[in-house]
């Protein structure tokens, strides 16, 4: 029995600044989209063309302060080969991605991003092997 990942959800604050901030920064696209006005919220749900992966972003009418984000080092990974032109192109587009760093010295292997919500996302350097897989 095998469990794949299907989607990770965040609640947002502003529904159109995340959607906006994910297709900017990674390509997401919206696959689909569902208002429940009787529950006052709403369901956006981004994927990346090709991956079976989703992000979930839920809207909820009432919210008016940001989410609490957990104190750990929680956050959502995506993959680029070119890491390098990539933290180039989201310094470009005022994203303020961190310096890219590694675990150990050497080449840098990843750098972080903000979402509007406090999210945090990792960009980590892939092969093209491990991309294809």
């Amino acid at each position: 029995m095998t469990y794949p990942m299907i989607h990770i959800c965040y609640r947002v604050l502003d529904l159109e600044a995340a959607e906006n901030f994910y297709r900017q920064a990674f390509g997401f696209e919206i696959g689909r989209k569902k208002d429940f006005p009787e529950g006052k919220f709403t369901l956006s749900y981004l994927v990346c063309p090709g991956l079976p992966f989703e992000l979930e972003l839920t809207y909820n009418y009432d919210q008016r302060e940001p989410y609490t984000q957990g104190d750990g080092y929680s956050h959502l990974a995506v993959g680029v080969e070119d890491l390098e032109a990539s933290h180039q192109r989201h310094t470009e587009l005022g994203l303020n991605p961190t310096p890219i760093k590694g675990l150990t010295a050497g080449q840098g292997m990843f750098y972080f991003l903000t979402d509007p919500d406090g999210f945090r996302v990792e960009v980590v350097r892939r092969s093209a092997e491990k991309m294809e897989n």
